[in-house]
């Protein structure tokens, strides 16, 4: 377990401005890292809320004058594109080839490495997007913590923010955000900014949706071969079950950080202790069959409105487990 610091592992700030902190956006969710208290532990990082700054209000002077900025560049090798995401993008690659064509022995095993490695692909690019738009906002930063590489071993705790994830698909179909990202929020100004750095990875998870069932929506679906299309449907619910859960507005989800920065600080500093235990407490109560039920009925709903079957997300997700296939899914090579 790796124990977070309050300036987050960041570099310190050259300027000597007392109070500055980092927010870190971790699991999707929008949380402060700055010499405050700690207050629990979640996804194997320790998160620190700040005691008392909150989010900054609007066009706030930096002290002594000095740009939020100064001294801060993006180097251009800090925007390469990691071979390790590459890699884990070609593995999805050649996964759903195998599974469109058939030329996999075992097509369950092509869905199991195309959605899953596709599912990776998708936790950078959520992260991704909460580190570029807090890059377009202010935060130089990210560039230096390797965020703009897509590399997820930059954005994850290995065993908790990757694993953990797919063991959950593997259970039970849904979507856990993984991924953490660090941004220095004191560098950014305006609290629409703020909001929309919170509200990018989501948005990233519904347009990942929108790209999966574009067969389903253009009416293309008969043309796609039985096993891809439903390995494309499973996918398509991950992204709805992620994108459905990080727009709540929990404290500690990104749905919350859209609306912090334009609630009172008083309701900040009454609703930060939940913040690292959101997450947990959201899933506790989808262990509850009525609140579960319908939560599977609103994303199910989403995906009947882009054309996509409940008959295909349920085959999606038995290929997906290939070891233990429903006959009735079964694809013939």
């Amino acid at each position: 377990m790796r124990r977070d610091t309050g300036d987050t592992g960041a570099r310190p700030d050259a300027r000597g401005v007392p109070g500055t902190g980092a927010h870190g956006v971790l699991a999707g969710r929008v949380l402060t890292a700055s010499p405050g208290r700690m207050l629990g532990v979640d996804a194997g990082r320790m998160l620190a809320v700040d005691a008392g700054r909150g989010i900054p209000s609007d066009g706030p002077v930096p002290e002594h004058g000095r740009s939020p900025m100064a001294g801060v560049t993006v180097r251009p090798g800090e925007r390469r594109i990691s071979p390790v995401f590459l890699g884990i993008a070609a593995v999805s690659a050649a996964a759903g080839w195998a599974a469109w064509t058939g030329f996999a022995e075992r097509p369950g095993l092509a869905v199991f490495l195309f959605v899953t490695a596709a599912w990776v692909v998708s936790l950078c690019l959520h992260e991704y997007a909460h580190a570029r738009t807090a890059l377009h906002a202010g935060d130089l930063t990210v560039g230096a913590r390797g965020y703009l590489t897509l590399n997820p071993v930059k954005y994850t705790h290995a065993l908790l923010s990757v694993v953990l994830p797919v063991l959950f698909v593997v259970m039970g179909g849904i979507g856990l955000p993984g991924g953490a990202v660090y941004i220095e929020r004191s560098r950014i100004r305006g609290r629409l900014r703020h909001s929309l750095i919170s509200a990018a990875g989501p948005l990233t998870n519904v347009l990942f949706a929108l790209v999966c069932t574009a067969p389903f929506w253009l009416g293309a679906a008969d043309g796609v071969p039985r096993g891809f299309r439903q390995a494309l449907a499973f996918l398509a619910l991950l992204q709805v079950t992620a994108a459905i859960l990080n727009l709540l507005p929990v404290p500690g989800l990104d749905g919350y950080g859209v609306v912090e920065p334009w609630l009172s600080r008083a309701v900040r500093r009454q609703a930060e202790p939940l913040a690292p235990f959101g997450l947990l407490i959201v899933f506790a109560l989808l262990w509850l069959p009525s609140l579960n039920g319908a939560f599977f009925d609103a994303v199910h709903t989403v995906l009947r409105g882009l054309g996509v079957g409940e008959p295909d997300t349920y085959c999606g997700f038995e290929l997906y487990r290939f070891w233990q296939t429903d006959d009735l899914c079964a694809v013939s090579r």
